[in-house]
């Protein structure tokens, strides 16, 4: 379903687009989301496994978490929602943001991505703070390449109660944005949850893509529903006036 009529969207001048992207994008390639009915969140505890607090008293069962993460996501394949996104960025000026930690976007033929809650597939030092590539599973009996610590290497993550990445990137980027989209988002998650709001606050042209409405949908201007395979591509044609 679109709300909104597709020809407002010809002729307008589109010079940079500002894309955030959630768990929604990825769900239809086998990633769980986590707060549907069924999503992670009603199966874990996130105090237990995506807080700082929560590896300091169990590390082992927050490495378990993220392991099987990591292995679903080396599992799963881009679908059309990502490589639509990627040859949106081939054709305009993209920033692309997501909130997920996987890696689809990047299979999906994305050039550059914004990770701002980190990356499954890096690792960082919990006591130096050195990031590098991560293959496999993670154990506390790994140790840091720069510092050489034992026992300090953890998924490069941002959990709750840490600072998410780039937010400076993030906000100039918004600040000189034609378009703000947001797909397969909940809302519920700020400071992603108050970009929109930043968006509109500039003039800026808002659109949501989304399963089901989100916490924040009555703030964007136009909102289209249904699956992200099926929506993001319509919606990618329909920018570059196919």
């Amino acid at each position: 379903m679109l709300i909104g009529d597709r020809a407002e969207w010809k002729g307008r001048a589109m010079e940079h687009i500002v894309i955030l992207t959630g768990a929604g994008v990825s769900a239809e390639s086998g990633l769980g989301t986590f707060r549907d009915v069924d999503g992670l969140w009603t199966k874990y505890d996130l105090a237990d496994v995506a807080t700082p607090e929560g590896y300091a008293k169990n590390p082992d069962l927050v490495l378990d978490f993220y392991n099987a993460r990591r292995r679903n996501c080396v599992e799963a394949a881009p679908n059309p929602a990502h490589e639509a996104l990627a040859r949106l960025a081939a054709a305009r000026e993209v920033t692309l943001i997501t909130q997920n930690i996987d890696d689809l976007h990047e299979r999906g033929g994305s050039p550059s991505v914004i990770h701002m809650h980190g990356e499954i597939m890096r690792a960082l030092c919990a006591s130096c703070g050195h990031r590098w590539a991560w293959q496999g599973d993670m154990s506390r009996a790994d140790t840091c390449p720069s510092c050489a610590a034992d026992g300090t290497v953890r998924p490069d993550v941002v959990w709750f109660g840490e600072v998410p990445y780039a937010m400076r990137s993030i906000g100039d980027a918004i600040a000189r944005a034609s378009l703000f989209v947001a797909i397969g988002t909940s809302g519920a998650v700020y400071p992603a949850a108050g970009f929109v709001a930043e968006a509109a606050a500039r003039g800026i042209e808002t659109v949501e893509i989304n399963l089901e409405p989100s916490d924040v949908a009555g703030q964007f201007d136009r909102r289209i529903l249904g699956k992200a395979s099926e929506t993001v591509p319509r919606f990618v044609e329909e920018v570059l006036g196919g």
